[in-house]
């Protein structure tokens, strides 16, 4: 979701323009009927894993553009908070997600997506643990948008912005987020080694990928009993591979998507494992 303001440039539209706004045109607001946010809790910081949707880098907004941190770890600013609302509530965030303004999330130009981020309202030393899935605020003095339900928290829904300190608290994840591509291990990419490896690889469902081995066991353990499949994982360089499989048919690899995402899970994507790593 990229959210700017947009003007009627052509004359023909000016009318219509008067009469109905453009979305860019509409005002943001709070809700009419505003749902009680106090039992809302705080997003609770989980092992991740990043994925193409919402993480294209550099991307340009304004004119201006923007590359995003290829980490989230030690990340802490300060500056002004902003919020966003009624406007964007039921619309597709930039990851593909469906924006809650209830929900404990928000919106950073260059964090990568997800990330967990404690937010400090210094004025009144509030807090409070939101999850990034959106890009934005696009003004130059502004470092996050929160949701609806965190400026309420924050108490600076009237007044608009708030002076906040970002800080990271998102678990150990995948750091190189050219790593998630759809694409075989690593060890593959040498062509010569793809063409011996070709009769002696099977096919697995990737669903997570971390930068410990911690993070990887957390997921593992989630997923265990979902599919009927063996969760296994993979240590390649330097990384801990979560992985579903083997997949000795494409209606197996179908019904465990449909199976992962109707549990909340992400669908994860294929790659082949040879028997070298899968002995790792």
């Amino acid at each position: 979701m990229i959210r700017v303001l947009g003007v009627c440039v052509l004359a023909s539209l000016m009318v219509a323009c008067a009469s109905k706004p453009s979305f860019n045109e509409q005002r943001d607001s709070a809700p009419k009927n505003p749902r009680d946010v106090s039992a809302v809790k705080d997003a609770v910081p989980a092992p991740v894993r990043r994925t193409i949707a919402g993480n294209k880098s550099p991307y340009t907004v304004l004119g201006k553009t923007y590359t995003l941190l290829p980490e989230s770890r030690g990340y802490k600013e300060q500056g002004l908070a902003s919020w966003y609302g009624q406007k964007f509530h039921g619309r597709n965030t930039s990851n593909g997600e469906v924006y809650d303004m209830y929900a404990m999330t928000a919106a950073h130009k260059t964090l990568p997506i997800p990330s967990y981020v404690k937010v400090t309202n210094l004025d009144n030393g509030r807090s409070i643990v939101v999850r990034v899935n959106d890009r934005g605020p696009f003004h130059a003095d502004r470092i996050i948008d929160l949701s609806y339900a965190g400026a309420v928290k924050l108490d600076f829904l009237n007044r608009g912005t708030a002076r906040v300190e970002v800080e990271d608290v998102t678990p150990s994840v995948v750091t190189n987020l050219s790593y998630l591509r759809a694409s075989p291990l690593p060890e593959l990419n040498n062509p010569k080694a793809a063409a011996d490896a070709t009769d002696q690889t099977s096919a697995y469902l990737q669903l997570g990928a971390f930068s410990s081995r911690s993070g990887a066991n957390y997921l593992s353990d989630q997923l265990a009993g979902v599919v009927d499949l063996p969760i296994i994982i993979v240590s390649t360089n330097g990384l801990y591979r979560v992985m579903a499989g083997p997949l000795n048919t494409q209606t197996i690899e179908a019904n465990t998507q449909r199976v992962l995402v109707d549990s909340g899970f992400d669908a994860g994507y294929v790659v082949n494992l040879s028997a070298e790593q899968l002995s790792q």
